[in-house]
């Protein structure tokens, strides 16, 4: 019985070591979750704002947006796409910004009537990582997290 005991306790400090590492990559993977899906919405504000009568044009007969008229809908949903990605990937009030691009997703998922299957496995991996900053926050290399140290004399844990 003892030797079992002897050996739970020798996997158990392994797993402790080896999640302590793991757990090193935290900020470095909320980075590039901030990077990745901030660009992504990024490009497609920069394509709508390339070529704005197109852009009216999708809202108005292609995208289905409820309640809003196609014109302010066109306008926020750019406005959102530019300015929100920006903030992610600087974490600059990074849970704000990955909640309001979590709800661009999701209008945009009910915006199009037919949507490919690869297409929504895209949507639903964004909404997943956003939602991943929205409960974890931006992370060590984030603004927010230097904000946070600089105005409350607050030091995060050593992760």
């Amino acid at each position: 019985m003892n030797t079992l005991k002897q050996r739970l306790m020798s996997i158990s400090q392994f797993y402790i070591a080896i999640a302590s590492k793991i757990s090193l990559l935290e900020p470095v993977a909320l980075l590039a979750a901030r990077f990745y899906v901030g660009w992504a919405f990024f490009a497609s504000g920069l394509t709508k704002l390339r070529d704005w009568d197109s852009t009216l044009m999708l809202f108005e007969y292609e995208y289905q947006v409820p309640v809003l008229p196609f014109e302010l809908a066109a306008y926020l949903g750019t406005a959102a796409e530019i300015t929100l990605p920006l903030l992610l990937m600087a974490g600059i009030a990074s849970r704000f910004s990955a909640l309001g691009l979590f709800v661009v997703n999701i209008v945009a998922v009910i915006s199009l009537e037919d949507i490919a299957a690869a297409a929504f496995a895209e949507h639903v991996l964004w909404g997943t990582l956003l939602l991943q900053v929205v409960i974890f926050s931006g992370g060590r290399f984030a603004m927010d997290r230097i904000a946070e140290e600089k105005l409350f004399n607050t030091k995060t844990a050593n992760l």
